[in-house]
């Protein structure tokens, strides 16, 4: 898989992660990826932009996304 301008950026897990199953973030040249843990490089990459990525982590804080 062809991560682009993600290539060589160094993905992190949340510091409470026990397990490999987990999220894993990176950031480069205004780009953010989020990929599965369990996976890495293997799998899919989900890309958004830093404002994109602001959004997303204010809408999260305020339950947005939350289940029903």
């Amino acid at each position: 898989m062809n991560y682009g301008p993600l290539e060589g950026a160094t993905f992190r897990k949340a510091r409470g992660c026990a397990d490999k199953n987990c999220v894993e973030v990176a950031g480069t040249d205004g780009i953010i990826g989020v990929r599965d843990s369990a996976i890495g490089q293997r799998g899919p990459l989900v890309t958004f932009t830093t404002d994109k990525w602001s959004a997303f982590l204010e809408g999260a804080k305020k339950g947005e996304f939350d289940l029903p």
